[in-house]
């Protein structure tokens, strides 16, 4: 698979913009080793430059012979590089004018810039690692929380790479006994149609088991958003600040202080959550709070699950129940805070309305449950509490998933033929098109079309 300019030497700047001890110039391509050879003066001159070593001096500008930066220049020779052609990385002071300067002259020796994830794109096409292994680099780069970076250098290594490997071998082992009864009708081939039909079934487990999985790799990938409700004045800024361990919502007793919404982000055992304070629920009494009111609302309805705070040293009133009401359907935690105070509200009655419904008693006043209630919000996000164990493959991806319920919909189709429901012929169609699904996830039955949106979404220097 060649795209348009593949042979072409690409340079682009490979660190954030900004200034920093160090910023890196890499370049990629046949021309790589003669832009080094011409715009780096070595302090100690060498015969030649070897592959993989790193050599102190200077870029010049190719004009005048003057130096533009100090710098530490890398050259390594295909294959054994990121994208298995020539690359050469300059590391330069971290300075925006200094890098602008070399990426200039680097340009300027009939080098092109990068496109986005073009050096990731050519690792791809150039065989170094498979589409799977190029979406995990961005996932690497994106990654929030510790898990989400150890599942993301997990699928980089390969772990889905070769559980999909796994499964195509047992559908081309089914294949091919289907097509030999196709090819071969007249001819006493035995083959045990129950060997056929267990392998598909065992095909049909284990892509459900990974589309099973996109669900909690998402959460601890992307992320959830998780909206504070509740009426005025029961400590839903309160609560913000407590989780987030910082005064970034104004708290007083003046019912209504909120009215914008404030979203921060928190890390909750390694699943990163959003979380979202907004106006308390109520018939607000002038145009301003009815706005705060509808966009409270608005975020409600958008979110990933809520935590409806109720006020435990207040009977429960009209306002808690029709907010009861709002959130009856969504997943949710109950946060029944102010304990510290003589309470009117208990857990019971709050689970006469909301049965099945985790209820924490809780003082954000006083940092009291907090941890509970952590721990409830993350076994709600999970299920059980139990996190998968990373060390398995994770379909993090919804780009995978779409491919593997298309893969799983053509084993059932063909699970069902072999009960005589539709001809052997077709029965073979089924699991070649299962084996173009399969072939999406690695990139091996790929559009041009789907690998530019992958690849757009990585930066230049990547």
């Amino acid at each position: 698979m060649l795209l348009n300019g593949e042979k072409d030497t690409i340079a682009a700047i490979g660190t954030p913009h900004g200034e920093s001890g160090i910023g890196i110039v890499r370049i990629s391509g046949p021309l790589a080793e003669k832009v080094a050879t011409r715009l780096f003066r070595a302090k100690k001159k060498p015969a030649h430059l070897k592959s993989h070593h790193l050599y102190y001096g200077e870029i010049v500008d190719p004009e005048n012979g003057k130096p533009l930066d100090e710098v530490l220049l890398t050259l390594m020779r295909k294959p054994k590089t990121y994208t298995r052609e020539d690359v050469v990385e300059i590391n330069c002071h971290g300075g925006y004018l200094v890098l602008k300067r070399v990426l200039e002259v680097v340009l300027g020796q009939g080098v092109r810039l990068a496109q986005p994830g073009e050096f990731t794109k050519r690792a791809f096409l150039n065989g170094r690692i498979d589409l799977s292994q190029a979406e995990a680099v961005i996932d690497v780069i994106r990654a929030k929380t510790a898990k989400s970076l150890k599942m993301a250098n997990q699928q980089l290594k390969g772990n889905i790479s070769h559980e999909i490997e796994g499964l195509r071998e047992g559908v081309v082992r089914n294949l091919a006994f289907v097509e030999a009864l196709i090819d071969f009708p007249d001819e006493d081939i035995e083959v045990d149609g129950d060997v056929i039909r267990r392998g598909l079934e065992e095909g049909q487990r284990r892509v459900r088991g990974l589309i099973e999985s996109y669900e909690e790799g998402r959460i601890y990938r992307d992320g959830v958003s998780v909206s504070i409700v509740g009426k005025t004045n029961v400590g839903k800024s309160s609560l913000l600040n407590i989780l987030l361990r910082e005064n970034r919502a104004i708290v007083t007793s003046i019912p209504g202080t909120t009215r914008d919404v404030i979203e921060e982000v928190v890390n909750i055992h390694e699943i990163p959550i959003r979380l979202v304070d907004m106006a308390g629920i109520r018939r607000a009494s002038n145009p301003i709070e009815r706005e705060g009111v509808r966009l409270a609302k608005d975020k409600v309805a958008d979110a990933d699950m809520v935590i409806l705070v109720i006020d435990g040293s207040r009977g429960l009133d009209k306002d808690d129940r029709e907010i009861i009401d709002e959130v009856r359907e969504k997943k949710k935690v109950v946060a029944a805070n102010k304990m510290d105070l003589p309470i009117k509200t208990s857990m019971e009655q709050i689970q006469e309305f909301l049965p099945n419904t985790k209820v924490v008693e809780i003082s954000a006043l006083k940092n009291w449950g907090i941890d509970t209630l952590k721990d409830s919000l993350y076994c709600t996000l999970t299920g059980d509490g139990v996190g998968r164990d990373t060390g398995e493959v994770i379909a993090v991806n919804a780009r995978h998933k779409k491919a593997l319920e298309g893969s799983l919909e053509c084993l059932r189709r063909a699970r069902e033929g072999m009960e005589g429901k539709i001809p052997i012929e077709l029965i073979a169609l089924e699991l070649r098109s299962c084996l173009d699904y399969l072939g999406e996830i690695r990139g091996e039955t790929t559009t041009q079309e789907v690998l530019e949106c992958i690849f757009s979404q990585f930066c230049i220097g990547k």
